[in-house]
């Protein structure tokens, strides 16, 4: 059975532990908060912006996806 992964609701579970703000992480990957809150809403998210996030908030988020493949 097929683990379906909500990237953006990790981004944001992630920025919430490190206790950021959404106007923080937004200046950091240089975009709009409005466009963050879309990146939030997203199940999957385009992997030089996921990059770009991964860096911003030092986690590796494409281990989730392979951790999801190995658990198959």
């Amino acid at each position: 059975m097929e683990k379906s992964l909500h990237i953006g609701s990790l981004i944001r579970e992630e920025l919430r532990r490190q206790n950021h703000t959404n106007a923080w992480l937004a200046e950091k990957i240089g975009v709009t908060p409005r466009a963050l809150q879309k990146i939030f809403n997203k199940q999957s998210i385009d992997t030089q912006q996921l990059t770009v996030i991964s860096i911003a908030l030092e986690t590796d988020f494409f281990k989730f996806f392979s951790d999801a493949l190995l658990e198959q």
